[in-house]
């Protein structure tokens, strides 16, 4: 029997397949305002429609200078909330649950005048990316502009529980702020959050943890390696993420990288190349994990789940390709599917 198609659950939360739209940035924010609007609606509810059975709305902002760009989402206001839940309510109707991944993109923010950081280290970037001034030296966040910060991600995710989202994933990874703390080549500060690299992540988990149902699971995507030269290798980011598991995350969403230009070690560009990150996590932390990266064939994705690698196979770049990659996946790794009423004549 196929295991993509069946459903999974985790505290509150049920899933009718391990089918999971990772998040992506699609910049199309219209206004600079954050506010989602009909091109994140029908992106998100096709996939949907699509068979997908988590989706994870796109990377998030708690602040408007922690966007990566202005066109980017946020849920720094409560004015936000009426647009999420319309995409909220809408994608429930076709049986799929939704989370929101929320963020601050710290020192790799590209609009904000000043960008702002774990440390005051730039981003290595390529000569022509310094040309164009996309990525400006941060400044280190003071002290107590943390601890306002961790506030910010409770308000976000309190915003997110009064649109109806089932789940929260905060985003630890990629090289964006969270990362930043917890990283050994990016953190060199001399305060509490610099003597405890997980503190910062820590203390988030906390206030978002206070604000959330008690049975909505909470999930944290990071980045299991780096690839700059000296960055941390896996057992670093297994510490830190026992630290997270003792905080109260419910769900490991286990990626790689992002944190600058790659060293003498390069991400690798083939199938499943990050599953067996997930499953490290999974097997010594004893949690749910999430397995992402170039997942795309079907036969990849079941293959994953089925060896009990992962409990769930987020998509990426292959939903962008089709929507309705969860449909197509399900028939293809099991020899049936059933889809939306009025699309039965097509897929079959």
């Amino acid at each position: 029997m196929a295991i993509l198609p069946t459903p999974f659950k985790i505290k509150g939360l049920e899933l009718k397949n391990r089918i999971v739209m990772a998040p992506m940035c699609q910049y199309s924010v219209e206004t600079e305002d954050g506010m989602p609007n009909d091109w994140h609606f029908v992106h998100y509810v096709s996939r949907a429609i699509g068979g997908t059975g988590l989706i994870i709305v796109e990377m998030t902002d708690i602040d408007p200078d922690g966007r990566i760009t202005n066109g980017d989402l946020g849920l720094w206001s409560d004015d936000h909330v009426p647009a999420y839940k319309r995409i909220v309510d809408e994608v429930h109707k076709y049986g799929a649950k939704i989370g929101i991944q929320i963020a601050h993109a710290g020192r790799k923010a590209e609009d904000a005048e000043q960008p702002v950081g774990a440390s005051d280290i730039p981003v290595e970037v390529l000569p022509e990316e310094s040309i164009k001034g996309r990525l400006k030296r941060p400044r280190a966040l003071t002290t107590e502009e943390v601890k306002e910060l961790v506030l910010q991600f409770k308000d976000a995710a309190r915003r997110a529980v009064e649109a109806g989202f089932d789940t929260i994933e905060i985003h630890g990874a990629h090289g964006y702020l969270l990362h930043q703390f917890m990283s050994p080549t990016i953190n060199n500060r001399k305060d509490e959050y610099g003597e405890d690299l997980a503190r910062f992540g820590v203390e988030v988990i906390h206030a978002v943890k206070s604000v959330i149902p008690d049975d909505m699971p909470l999930i944290m995507r990071m980045s299991a390696i780096e690839y700059v030269d000296g960055g941390y290798k896996i057992e670093h980011a297994i510490e830190i993420a026992k630290r997270f598991k003792e905080a109260g995350v419910d769900v490991f969403h286990v990626s790689s990288g992002g944190e600058g230009l790659p060293g003498k070690l390069k991400p690798a560009n083939h199938p499943a190349y990050q599953v067996p990150f997930a499953r490290a996590f999974k097997e010594i932390l004893n949690v749910p994990v999430i397995a992402v990266g170039k997942l795309s064939d079907p036969l990849v994705a079941e293959a994953t789940v089925a060896n009990d690698e992962a409990d769930l196979i987020a998509v990426a770049r292959g939903m962008l390709n089709d929507p309705y990659w969860g449909l197509h996946a399900i028939k293809a790794v099991s020899g049936k599917v059933t889809p939306p009423a009025p699309y039965k004549r097509g897929i079959r």
